[in-house]
């Protein structure tokens, strides 16, 4: 046995090296210290735990200091014409009363069953004032234009889902002609 070990001492140097590198790396290796970082503030200068939390407690709330709108002081003929105004809006109000109660009543048309109007976008529509068929169908690009600038994620739709000729088909009642165009209602 000594033989084998006279024989080969280089080979033996080298594994006696590599097991002592080996240990050295898995055990022996120091690890740095973590960076311990510093948050600075306004409330962190010297003060202890309990006295920050009081002092952002005692802090102004954010709306504090919010500046009021300035006044705004009417000038000294401003007051001979107000009366005026108030007749004016009187008379007004009572005109859309009388024309509400003279226009009849309805509840407008399905919009859902136009390609591309679901549920939300009806609503939407319906708030803009958009209810039948007529409506739409009586659109030009401008009023296209218009109705998208409202439509926020929904813009774009009525051109590319052609809701004009849609509403031209159902306002006139042409089911077959929708239905070879566009599908069923």
């Amino acid at each position: 046995m000594m033989e084998l070990f006279e024989a080969n001492q280089a080979l033996l140097a080298g594994i006696v090296l590599l097991v002592v590198f080996v240990v050295w790396w898995v055990w022996g290796r120091s690890k740095p210290a973590p960076k311990k970082r510093e948050y600075t503030d306004v409330l962190s200068e010297g003060a202890e735990k309990a006295a920050r939390n009081t002092a952002l407690i005692d802090a102004p709330s954010a709306a504090a200091l919010v500046t009021p709108p300035p006044v705004v002081i009417p000038s000294p003929g401003a007051g001979t014409m107000a009366g005026v105004g108030e007749v004016v809006a009187a008379a007004a109000t009572a005109e859309i009363a009388d024309a509400a109660a003279e226009a009849p009543v309805s509840a407008g048309d399905d919009l859902g069953r136009i390609k591309g109007v679901g549920p939300k976008l009806k609503a939407l529509l319906t708030s803009l004032g958009v209810t039948s068929y007529a409506q739409i169908a009586a659109w030009t690009d401008e009023d296209i234009a218009k109705v998208d600038a409202q439509l926020g994620t929904f813009a774009g739709r009525a051109k590319r889902d052609n809701w004009v000729e849609q509403a031209k088909l159902l306002a006139s009642g042409d089911k077959a002609a929708y239905e070879a165009k566009f599908g069923k209602v």
